[in-house]
């Protein structure tokens, strides 16, 4: 078994042990709040501290899976999405799909978006009455000092500041289609050159906190 093998393998461990966790705390919600739903840039969004500093009364539920793709919350809908019965839904999820560096942007971004129809598909069929708001990818550093591996050497191929804003328009196009909310979260995020401020990543693409308050200002609205 190759490196590579043992590092997928431990993750996928990883994100079944979440899934589970979260499978466990879905029995004790408050149903009807908020829901935070996606991948890692969904997970790393420190809303429930953000909340509290901000002095904001409302209930957000994050049932973000670091690494998920399109493929991942279809194969866990009743986790990562019903399982609180939400009455508001948050979905950041697709950036992993449209990273794979094995295939063309392109072919990543239809099959991105025909995942997150299906997903949308069942949320309109199982909660109709649920408002949904599809978050805007966010930017990336393109000029960030790259991490070691082969993650680090292919991680601007697919995923970068040219081809984010044509990912972010077929999100709002699919919006539309449904009759549900897209939200450009990006505002204040990036610097002169429409990178990513580097105050605000950590390698290039998952953010801190201080970005995500950023977020949190272009949500507020719609909270």
């Amino acid at each position: 078994m190759s490196e590579l093998d043992v590092i997928q393998g431990f993750f996928a461990k990883e994100q079944k042990e979440k899934i589970d966790k979260y499978r466990i705390l879905n029995e004790t919600v408050i149903k009807g709040q908020i829901l935070f739903t996606g991948s890692s840039l969904m997970e790393q969004f420190p809303i429930n501290e953000l909340l509290m500093t901000e002095k904001m009364d409302c209930i957000i539920y994050n049932r973000g899976v670091g690494g998920f793709t399109t493929d991942d919350m279809l194969e866990n809908m009743d986790v990562q999405v019903f399982g609180t019965e939400p009455s508001k839904i948050f979905i950041n999820i697709g950036t992993n799909d449209i990273s794979n560096p094995s295939i063309s942007f392109e072919e990543a971004l239809t099959h991105t978006i025909t995942n997150y129809e299906k997903i949308l598909v069942q949320i309109k069929e199982k909660l109709p009455e649920t408002q949904v708001y599809m978050m805007a990818y966010y930017p990336v550093k393109e000029d960030a000092p790259l991490p070691e591996g082969e993650w680090g050497r292919t991680m601007f191929k697919n995923r970068n500041n040219t081809n984010i804003p044509i990912a972010n328009e077929e999100v709002k196009k699919l919006a539309d289609k449904f009759g549900y909310t897209y939200i450009d979260v990006n505002n204040g995020l990036t610097d002169v050159n429409g990178n990513l401020k580097e105050e605000y990543t950590i390698e290039g693409v998952h953010m801190y906190a201080n970005a995500y308050r950023c977020v949190l200002e272009n949500l507020k609205k719609y909270l």
